[in-house]
């Protein structure tokens, strides 16, 4: 039997002479920066310092960015952010113990969100593993057991000739869709031992593509074909697969009206004649897509968040397509499709029939006009809420990302903020992480520096987080943090008892050398397009109690 391999990668003559004759004074360490820089990484996150044994001078000697956060969790955050605005892998390195536990909470974020983060972890000696008490620091028993129900996969290296392997087999499972955080788990003795094997070259980690089934495509086609009143919601997945323009395309050619999840955002032109805009915004939304005879549901699981407490309950045929089977008719019967949104979406362009309906945008129309308006008093002026994210609209670039903490003002965000264009409006919905925004934010910063990039948070959430604005300023990133000073969790005054005041966040943003100002409504376009404008990180803090959305308010 004769074997093609012609498409197997080939060493460079450099490369080869480099396998023979391997320069002196390497480790294990410089397997794991070299196998990164192999397969295309740029940045790394971490902690200052070098977390994972053996890497700190092949880091030094390496074109990659080292990007050190304050704390693993901040560290954790700006990694899920990178990978999502970039769609590439984020490396995040940690130490074994309570620093990779520290990180854990990002990890599900990540997870929830499926961004593609690779964690790179210290472990205690290969002599410390297989669940005895050794009395190693930051020992624990079996360390992966904590995350394994977390990532997407887990790869474990013993000896310093696995760890290429397991780095590449992680990094293609980190984009394979569904994309998610992965888990690398390496001894520290092995990461810090010399080592005789050649530099890490020709690495292949191409991820694998996740076709529909063409019988189901089919038969979706066909239901979309000859429905009356077919619907659309469009969730994160959508985002992540770049298929905004598809599911433009589809909807237009079914005349079928969509809605776009919170994670969805920017997924369908907010004022486009079909689009629904943020579901789930009030009860007129939900009944028009409730009632459609066809429900495309794409990139979105439906979960609690989606349908304010499970309470949607759609009553036509539902047309369900997810790239991670386990969301995959997780919480309604359908016509499940486990794809890629693009490649089924793109599918389905290639297979549906034209269907007009002119009467798909005045149903839209009348939907949207029923609506008293999210953030609005009764009256004709809008409440403070809606002023406040108009000044934010107003002053944003539609192309810079925004992260949100869960705010109060965020739980209006995801219903009336219109993000313009897709995957640009981020926020800890998934796992509700506590200071995330900042963190987040700064690793968006670390992708695009030439983009300025948004923060909000609460008063909380701030204190949660203040210590990342040590990184911002040391790397004079472009990130603005718009805190509203809204009183935090404080305790009634009659058991505040003699506890210290709350703190000035402006003198606070001062005490890190980042420029700040406490803004008010009226002036808070000029004062953030001002901070936006400016090179280097910023700071503006809005007091003023905003009250949270109230689920299915219309």
């Amino acid at each position: 039997m004769s074997h093609d391999h012609d498409d197997r990668p080939r060493l460079t003559a450099a490369q080869a002479e480099a396998a023979l004759n391997p320069p002196p004074g390497r480790l294990g360490g410089d397997l794991v920066v070299e196998t990164l820089q192999g397969l295309g990484a740029t940045t790394v996150f971490g902690v200052p310092g070098a977390p994972v044994p053996g890497t700190a001078d092949a880091l030094d000697r390496s074109p990659l960015t080292y990007a050190g956060l304050a704390t693993e969790s901040g560290a954790g955050f700006a990694a899920d952010a990178y990978g999502r605005i970039t769609g590439e892998v984020a490396t995040l390195l940690l130490t074994a113990g309570p620093g990779a536990l520290a990180a854990l909470p990002a990890l599900q974020e990540a997870a929830a969100a499926s961004a593609p983060v690779l964690a790179v972890c210290a472990q205690v000696p290969a002599a410390g593993l297989g669940g005895g008490r050794h009395g190693y620091r930051r020992e624990l028993r079996d360390q992966q057991a904590s995350f394994r129900d977390v990532v997407k996969s887990v790869h474990t290296v013993r000896t310093a000739s696995q760890i290429p392997s397991a780095i590449a087999a992680a990094w293609e499972s980190a984009l394979t869709a569904p994309h998610g955080p992965v888990w690398v788990e390496i001894p520290e003795d092995v990461l810090s031992a010399g080592t005789a094997l050649p530099p890490v070259s020709a690495l292949d980690a191409t991820p694998r593509e996740l076709y529909p089934r063409p019988e189901l495509t089919l038969v979706a086609a066909d239901l979309l074909t000859r429905a009356e009143r077919p619907a659309v919601i469009a969730g994160g997945g959508v985002v992540r697969a770049d298929a905004s323009g598809k599911l433009r395309a589809l909807a237009e050619r079914i005349s079928a009206p969509v809605a776009t999840t919170y994670g969805g955002k920017g997924a369908f032109p907010w004022t486009h004649p079909l689009s629904l805009r943020s579901w789930p915004a009030g009860p007129h939304t939900t009944e028009l897509l409730e009632s459609a005879d066809v429900l495309l549901v794409v990139g979105t699981g439906l979960g609690e968040l989606t349908t304010e407490g499970r309470t949607f309950a759609p009553r036509g045929r539902i047309v369900h397509i997810e790239a991670d089977a386990g969301k995959l008719e997780a919480n309604h019967p359908a016509l499940g499709i486990h794809s890629d949104a693009r490649e089924a979406l793109d599918d389905l362009l290639d297979t549906v029939d034209r269907r007009e309906d002119p009467t798909a945008a005045e149903r839209v129309r009348a939907a949207l006009d029923q609506h008293r308006g999210p953030g609005q008093e009764p009256g004709p002026e809008p409440g403070p809420e809606q002023r406040t994210l108009d000044a934010v609209r107003a002053a944003l670039p539609a192309a810079s990302p925004g992260f949100w903490d869960l705010t109060p003002l965020t739980t209006w965000a995801w219903a009336v903020f219109d993000a313009r264009r897709p995957n640009t409006m981020h926020s800890a919905q998934g796992a509700g992480g506590p200071g995330y925004a900042l963190p987040a934010a700064i690793g968006a910063a670390f992708a695009d520096r030439g983009t300025p990039v948004l923060a909000v948070s609460g008063r909380d959430d701030a204190l949660r987080s203040a210590a990342e604005l040590a990184t911002a300023a040391r790397q004079g990133l472009p990130v603005t943090w718009l805190i509203t000073d809204d009183g935090g969790h404080e305790p009634p005054p009659e058991e505040q008892g003699a506890g210290p005041a709350a703190p000035d966040l402006v003198a606070l943003a001062a005490a890190f050398g980042v420029p700040a100002l406490r803004t008010a409504p009226e002036s808070l376009t000029a004062d953030l397009t001002g901070a936006l404008r400016a090179p280097g990180p910023s700071v503006l803090v809005l007091p003023g109690r905003i009250r949270s959305r109230t689920p299915g308010r219309d």
